[in-house]
């Protein structure tokens, strides 16, 4: 069953189960059709197993992902502004210019997932697992990001004001020309982090560990050396 704009009663359970069973055409219906955006806003797709469809360009504003498998998921342009994606996996999905704002995405798995210049601000993303992760020229603005792990993740140009990082894992990430102004990096692990180029100010770096990360005048932070603060 392919579910288009404007269909009424769209997320009626025998949809769902039609919708579940034909991947294959769905996605091929997918490619073929690129101009029309499907509506699946406000549908219930917790727990599902939906590995692999194609979401890109879809409404999936106000959806209930929870516990969903979308592993290599397409989420590509889709809008998931107040969609509930906590627990979920979404390792290596693609959800590149995505609306994500005020998602619940707490307790997801999105390792090597791509969220390039995706819009997460106001998103919840508390001990939400985006290591290794593509978030480039992504904006978390006001997003809470406490316990995250992001190590590895390539937050270049990201814009993470007023984002709270408390104790989150940044070791290793790349945060090249990021803003974190008024930011809290409260207890945050920034080992071997690159900060080159980051905006600051205001941010609270308090008890974070800093050993070998690259500071955002481009020297290297080494704690038996160096004592500064920013």
């Amino acid at each position: 069953m392919i579910l288009l704009a404007g269909d009424s009663d769209m997320a009626n359970e025998q949809q769902l189960a039609r919708f579940r069973e034909d991947l294959y055409l769905w996605n091929q219906w997918r490619a073929e059709n690129p101009h029309i955006r499907p509506d699946f806003s406000g549908a219930d797709f917790g727990g599902l197993d939906m590995r692999g469809h194609d979401f890109s360009n879809t409404d999936l504003s106000h959806t209930d992902f929870h516990s969903g498998d979308l592993i290599r998921s397409d989420f590509s342009e889709s809008t998931l502004a107040h969609s509930d994606l906590s627990n979920a996996l979404l390792l290596k999905a693609n959800l590149s210019e995505a609306d994500l704002s005020n998602a619940d995405l707490s307790e997801v798995r999105s390792q090597k997932a791509d969220l390039s210049n995706a819009n997460l601000s106001d998103a919840n993303l508390i001990n939400a697992d985006a290591s290794e992760a593509k978030i480039t020229g992504a904006d978390l603005s006001n997003a809470d990001l406490v316990g995250s792990n992001f190590s590895g993740a390539s937050l270049i140009r990201a814009n993470l004001q007023n984002t709270d990082l408390t104790g989150a894992n940044l070791s290793g990430a790349s945060l090249i020309r990021a803003d974190l102004r008024n930011s809290s990096l409260i207890g945050a692990n920034l080992s071997g982090a690159n900060l080159s180029g980051a905006e600051v100010a205001g941010a609270n770096f308090s008890g974070a560990i800093l050993e070998n990360t690259t500071l955002p005048d481009g020297t290297i932070y080494r704690k038996k050396e160096d004592d500064r603060s920013f």
